[in-house]
Order: C-alpha cells, then structure tokens, then sequence
C-alpha cells in the first residue's frame, strides 16, 4: 500500500498549525479577555466591549472591570470622579458619618421620647430664665438713659437757657457707656432668642428621629 500521499497530508498539516493558531490567537484576543495574569475590560462610547492588559488613557476615567487570567470578572472599579464630584461625595459621606453618630448617641443616652422632651423643656427654661434676667437689665438701663436724658436739658445744645453750659465730660461719658450697654444687653436678649429657637428646632428634631429609630421595624 502507497502511503506517501497521507504522510504528505500529513506533514502539510503539521507545518501550518503553528500559522493557524497564531491567527487564531490574534483573532481571539479583540473579543476575549487576555490571559495574562490581570487584563481588564472596558465599553466605548458606542457601547463596543474591550479587553486588554491595559485600559486606554481616554477610557481610564470610566467604570471598567478587572478579570484574572480566566477571563473571570474579579471586581469593578469605578469611575473616576472630578474634583467637584469627589467633594460633594465627601460631604456626603461625613454628613452620612455624623448621622450614625448621632443616631448612636440617642439610642444610648435615652431610653424613651419623653425623657428627650424632659431634657428640651428644662433646657428652654434655663433660656427664657436667662432672657427675663436680660429684659430686666434692659428696662433699668432705659431708666438710667432717662435719668441722663433729663439731666442733659440743662446744659447746651439742648438748653436754650442764656448761662447754659456745655454738657460735662462726666456726664457724656456716662450717657456713652449707658448707651453701648444697652446695645449690649439688646443683643444678648437677640441671641437668647435665637438661641432658644435652635434649641427647640434641634430637641424637636431629635425627638422625631428617636421614635423613627425606636419604631422601625428590625430589620431594616
């Protein structure tokens, strides 16, 4: 039996498998995942999906995945955030931070709403306490304002008394300091107010987030 024809089949085989492969090879790997120890994947802007061993500087800003050798996805990276985004993002994140913090600190130091709304009223009371003592000194400080007031008609410019003399340096520095302590006191009654407001605003909004704590179903 001639076999020269298989065996010439044959070794024409052989020598263009290493060809064929290697085309194969390089058609593969425009679709596929390399098989590296890490390639990664990637979409462009018209939805095609790559892969390589590295993402291209214009797609390195964008979602991608990581996959291992296998082509197996090991994780996704996130996109890139611009500086603006990473701030808000941040703000975001304390913001979140010191609302479990303060979720904390309710559920530790109180065991029930009204003890919240015990602490709020005794609070409130020790303000308005602080404001009617400032009320008082206000209305004393307009008692002495026109005491001075009074004095001030003898002399000049508010006489018009022939021998008035002019105001003293005693008494205009007494009307001076009368004056400014009034301000003073109108302030602090000012920031008592709004002190009291905030007050109320925040004990009222702790109340309402520890029912909501305390109620909400396990679980969640």
């Amino acid at each position: 039996m001639n076999h020269r024809p298989a065996l010439l089949a044959l070794a024409i085989s052989l020598a263009l498998s290493p060809v064929l492969l290697g085309a194969q090879k390089t058609q593969g790997t425009q679709n596929t995942p390399s098989k590296g120890t890490k390639s990664y994947k990637w979409v462009d802007e018209h939805g095609v999906t790559h892969y390589g061993d590295t993402v291209p500087p214009e797609y390195a800003r964008q979602e991608r995945s990581e996959l291992n050798a296998q082509g197996v996805e090991l994780r996704q990276l996130p996109r890139q955030l611009s500086a603006e985004e990473a701030d808000v993002a941040q703000k975001k994140a304390a913001a979140e931070a010191r609302r479990r913090q303060h979720d904390s600190f309710l559920l530790t130091t109180y065991t029930k709403a009204s003890d919240i709304e015990q602490l709020r009223d005794e609070r409130i009371a020790l303000i308005d306490g602080q404001m009617e003592i400032a009320r008082g000194s206000i209305e004393s400080n307009q008692q002495r304002l026109k005491d001075l007031e009074q004095r001030l008609r003898g002399f000049l410019p508010y006489s018009t008394a022939p021998n008035a003399r002019r105001v003293p340096d005693q008494l205009a520095e007494q009307v001076v300091r009368t004056v400014k302590e009034r301000d003073q006191l109108r302030e602090g009654l000012r920031k008592r107010e709004k002190e009291k407001a905030e007050l109320r605003a925040q004990f009222n909004e702790d109340i309402a987030r520890y029912k909501e704590l305390t109620t909400r179903p396990a679980g969640r």
